[in-house]
């Protein structure tokens, strides 16, 4: 079976204040059914809009579609990404990504769930954080 989902027929909801920090918003499209178990989601970041700390047990990508943002690995330096990139971050890597201080970003974000769980997410990313 082929299933279409339409342009538009899913709701772009705010990015919940225990997951993010800023004016986020969200367009989650598609969660696959079983036996898959991808999903998706569209994410736009305002300026200096950015996700809590967090994992996913099987890893996420990231496609870049418009603007300018950061990841960053705990731990590591954080990553400037512009659109046009993709971001592969491996399955319990602990990490947050985010719009630039001065530009919004967007992307779209693909994970797949084990056991039900996509995301386990941790504390905020602090300003003081955030701006290294």
């Amino acid at each position: 079976m082929i299933e279409i989902i339409k342009h538009g027929s899913k709701p772009t909801v705010d990015g919940p204040a225990d997951y993010f920090t800023g004016a986020v918003k969200i367009n989650a499209p598609f969660n696959a059914s079983e036996p898959a178990r991808v999903g998706g989601a569209t994410v736009t970041f305002s300026p200096s809009a950015r996700t809590a700390w967090h994992t996913h047990p099987l890893g996420q990508t990231l496609i870049v579609t418009a603007g300018q943002g950061w990841v960053q690995e705990w731990g590591q330096e954080a990553q400037a990404i512009n659109a046009g990139d993709i971001v592969w971050i491996r399955p319990e890597v602990k990490h947050w990504h985010g719009a630039a201080a001065d530009s919004a970003m967007t992307h779209i974000a693909i994970a797949e769930a084990q056991e039900g769980k996509v995301v386990d997410w941790l504390e905020q990313v602090s300003d003081e954080q955030y701006r290294q």
